[in-house]
């Protein structure tokens, strides 16, 4: 970096943008991805010049940045003309709860707001415990994540995690280890087999349509789909892994799963 704090950072996600408003460090951003939309003055504050996988090079490089802030290796193809650009990048790639709140505290650190971030971090810890110490009604309802419907893929390793904090199962748990969507991709007789009571669904970005879950071959007397408990959760609150997933995202598993039960 040019500079320390860095004075002009340009965020490819949306997770490092919320949470540099968090910290109050908003100032620093003059760059977003197009999916930015947390907290909702980012639309009209700062330029919106790039997509998750495709950007504008000329662009970035226009805004003259003291740091890129990117995220998986779904960004490696931009990260790499950045770097042969001269720009200074970190590259993020929390797949869990604690890689969430690791990167919370390097951005932190990054930003000179060390000290911030781990209030932050640790108000969020405390959050996910009380969430979790919960008393819930027996026995827990088992849950299928649905991050995309054709193919199946079932839900990443953090979204998984908040289903057992806000009191639920996951009906496919030993998916949670795989980081790439590829590796996650299972067959409808895998969830039949599963018989989750709720399903939730996010198409990454996509609108969920319950009516075509009701309507797939065989799933009539899946739990879930014969009682009507198919929830679309908004992909900016839980797909992207950052404070949202950890407030909204959380609370609208929390609703979808005990609601019906209050």
């Amino acid at each position: 970096m040019r500079d320390f704090p860095p004075r002009r950072i340009v965020c490819l996600t949306d997770e490092t943008v919320e949470t540099l408003y968090l910290l109050g460090e908003q100032d620093r951003i003059v760059g977003v991805s197009g999916y930015a939309v947390r907290p909702p003055q980012v639309r009209r504050e700062k330029p919106r010049v790039w997509a998750f996988i495709s950007a504008d090079l000329p662009k970035i490089l226009a805004l003259d940045p003291d740091l890129v802030l990117a995220f998986s290796d779904l960004q490696a193809d931009i990260v790499a003309d950045l770097v042969r650009a001269g720009v200074a990048v970190h590259v993020f790639n929390q797949r869990d709860v604690v890689g969430i709140l690791a990167m919370i505290r390097t951005l932190g650190a990054m930003v000179g707001a060390a000290e911030r971030a781990g209030q932050l971090a640790q108000g969020l810890e405390q959050r996910l415990a009380a969430i979790a110490a919960t008393p819930r009604p027996a026995p827990r309802p088992k849950v299928y994540f649905e991050e995309w419907d054709d193919p199946l893929i079932s839900g990443i390793g953090w979204v998984s995690e908040l289903i057992e904090i806000a009191g639920g199962e996951d009906a496919l748990p030993h998916l949670r280890v795989h980081k790439a969507a590829k590796d996650r991709i299972i067959t409808p007789d895998a969830v039949h087999e599963a018989m989750p009571d709720v399903i939730l669904a996010s198409w990454c970005g996509k609108k969920v349509v319950p009516d075509r879950i009701h309507k797939r071959e065989g799933w009539s007397d899946i739990p879930a789909v014969r009682d009507d408990r198919i929830v679309e959760i908004k992909s900016p609150i839980i797909l992207q892994p950052g404070p949202a997933a950890l407030t909204d995202g959380l609370d609208a598993i929390v609703r979808a799963l005990w609601a019906a039960r209050a």
